[in-house]
């Protein structure tokens, strides 16, 4: 019997829908990087509730990964500005161009804005520093120079 006589429809060929990948590790995240989250939650439930039936299924699914994102944040102590951690600013000198960063959560990551996740290989390469310290990156030794941190409002 041919296959078309035996099908029920399409929907055996479409391309499987996996989940979002959630990134591994802690969610840390810093005050800011919380309340992105509750407003990104509350604005699916809302689009939910007016989408489209066809568009449903999709924001289901960006939903579930908001909402787990919301169950497990870890929100940070507020940094003292000591040394580099999460939610400090830090202006640097990379290969001898001045920076200026913001360390955060992996849901705020914005490298273009200057948010770099703290799970990135340059937050890793500065957690701990302190001012003036001179900090090894991409196999160079002491690459970045760290000019000034802050503990971000």
């Amino acid at each position: 019997m041919s296959v078309a006589f035996r099908r029920d429809g399409d929907d055996e060929h479409l391309e499987p829908k996996f989940e979002i990948p959630i990134p591994p590790g802690p969610n840390l995240v810093t005050a800011r990087g919380k309340a992105l989250i509750d407003e990104k939650v509350t604005a699916l439930e809302t689009a939910i509730a007016s989408a489209e039936p066809e568009r449903v299924e999709a924001l289901k699914r960006e939903l579930r990964y908001w909402q787990t994102r919301q169950v497990t944040a870890e929100v940070v102590p507020a940094p003292s500005g000591d040394t580099v951690e999460i939610g400090t600013t830090v202006s640097l000198r990379l290969n001898g161009k001045a920076r200026v960063l913001s360390i955060v959560g992996d849901d705020e990551g914005d490298p273009g804005a200057g948010l770099v996740a703290f799970s990135s290989p340059l937050a890793r390469a500065l957690m701990g520093a302190e001012v003036g310290e001179m900090v090894d990156w991409a196999g160079t030794e002491g690459a970045i120079e760290v000019q000034a941190i802050t503990a971000a409002a």
